[in-house]
């Protein structure tokens, strides 16, 4: 697959279907996701695969118990994500989230379905400088395999019980990141749709400084005639 196509086109997928995913395919998700660049290559990182049917439904439980708690926060609007962006128009903002949490429902509802689970641990992780970027490997790696996935932070709001559930050794410093919810998507893959274009976004040398050039349009995959004109401004 074009390293384009797997960037352009790796969404969050929360629709996934049962079928449960090869253990050479989870071996090259994981393979790909240790490549990552980390600080020092002190690798301070570790993965929990879970796909055992009971500990799934312990953490369907606990995933419902959070997601309900952060659903309340945002419905008073204090919540991540509860208020529009700066520049963001408020009602496509609303209609944006309403249908987020629709997705996000589904998740919820079937999540024993989901058939992995991946947790991600890191130590002393600078925010989360040195683990990301492996998270984000991993799921470009599923896109290339044709697994979704995606990632939440949910169970973070119960980190106690799953390190519990999970026997990780918290004394030596390991802490949650986030977990992956992963399996074939009922979805289809494709460009995300309603961004802002890039010269909405970016600057050059100044926060109120034109970035240099207008892209009117998503630069793949490469259109059929005409090359894209891209507009330079300043």
């Amino acid at each position: 697959m074009d390293v384009y196509e797997a960037l352009y086109t790796t969404r969050m997928m929360r629709r996934l279907r049962p079928d449960p995913i090869p253990l050479d395919t989870q071996a090259r998700i994981l393979d790909a996701a240790v490549r990552a660049p980390n600080g020092g290559n002190t690798q301070r990182w570790h993965f929990v695969a879970v796909d055992d049917p009971k500990l799934k439904g312990e953490f369907a439980q606990l995933f419902r118990q959070a997601r309900a708690l952060e659903y309340e926060k945002f419905s008073s609007g204090t919540g991540p994500m509860a208020v529009a962006a700066p520049g963001v128009d408020a009602a496509a903002h609303a209609e944006n989230m309403r249908r987020i949490k629709g997705s996000g429902n589904y998740l919820a509802d079937h999540f024993e379905e989901i058939p992995l689970l991946l947790f991600v641990f890191a130590i002393d992780d600078l925010g989360g400088a040195n683990i990301y970027p492996a998270i984000w490997s991993a799921l470009l790696a599923a896109r290339a395999e044709g697994v979704g996935g995606v990632m939440t932070m949910v169970l973070r709001n119960c980190e106690d019980k799953v390190n519990e559930l999970l026997g990780v050794p918290v004394e030596q410093g390991w802490k949650m990141s986030a977990m992956l919810a992963m399996g074939y998507p009922r979805g289809r893959w494709g460009v995300a749709a309603n961004r802002l274009p890039v010269q909405e976004v970016s600057s050059r040398n100044h926060w109120d400084a034109p970035f240099g050039v207008e892209v009117p349009q998503p630069l793949w995959p490469p259109q059929d005639g005409p090359e894209t004109v891209l507009t330079a401004v300043g």
